[in-house]
């Protein structure tokens, strides 16, 4: 249930419309659907500004689309992260709206498009086209979430005189989100040229020593730039949650 969708109730309550009987009846999901192998929360828009996420990794197909329908019919919008093919197709078959975009492994359901208020405009930034998954990730979750963002793609330190190339769209950004694997060295770099926050995301990418994302994790939490955040590795969710709190007006 959305602040709008309540607030509707409670107007109709107080204008004598809707019974507390009945108005009962429309709440009577606060705060959770139990689905015996999952609660799906419906509270969770009221508390903390957007509905619950799914993360599709270890559920079947058949668990995402019970918990995408529940929500689906609560009114509220459906995000789905790290979905599975398989997973994508048998949601689409219950529900031909959703947008799935294989790249970001995810799949969106918008029952009424967001409206957040916003200080500005939030920059998706990848150092390199392997890291484009966990790039896409967080700008399909702020395009789920309502949030006006922008891509600037294959940036990375090898070739800085391509991020310097766009340096204007660097600083007009409220926030920024930064993807990068291997020493993880773009976030800092990015860190000394803005007066925003930015998020930087470490990715598994990289050689043997990159140790799965933990050298690009490591690098980017000693980063000498003041103001870098940093996630979990490959976490392009949980970034872009983070930016789209920070750019809430």
């Amino acid at each position: 249930m959305t602040p709008a969708q309540l607030r509707a109730i409670l107007a109709e309550v107080e204008a004598g419309q809707l019974t507390a009987d009945q108005a009962l009846q429309k709440v009577k999901h606060l705060p959770f659907d139990d689905l015996g192998f999952a609660r799906v929360d419906h509270h969770r828009q009221l508390r903390v500004g957007f509905p619950e996420v799914v993360f599709g990794e270890g559920k079947t197909a058949e668990q995402i689309v019970a918990i995408a329908e529940r929500l689906r019919d609560a009114g509220q919008n459906v995000l789905v992260t790290r979905i599975a093919p398989d997973a994508a197709e048998a949601l689409r078959a219950h529900m031909p709206a959703v947008a799935h975009d294989p790249v970001a492994r995810t799949a969106i359901l918008t029952v009424e498009r967001p409206t957040p208020k916003v200080r500005g405009r939030i920059l998706v930034i990848a150092a390199g086209t392997t890291d484009l998954p966990v790039a896409e990730e967080a700008a399909r979750t702020l395009e789920a979430f309502g949030h006006p963002h922008d891509r600037l793609y294959d940036v990375g330190v090898s070739g800085l005189h391509r991020l310097m190339a766009n340096k204007e769209r660097l600083t007009g950004a409220e926030v920024l989100i930064v993807v990068a694997g291997m020493e993880g060295a773009l976030p800092s770099v990015i860190g000394g040229l803005v007066d925003r926050p930015v998020i930087g995301v470490p990715t598994s990418v990289g050689y043997g020593a990159a140790f799965n994302g933990l050298a690009a994790l490591l690098s980017m939490l000693n980063s000498c730039a003041a103001g870098v955040l940093v996630v979990n590795i490959d976490n392009g969710f949980g970034a872009a949650v983070a930016a789209s709190m920070i750019n809430r007006g």
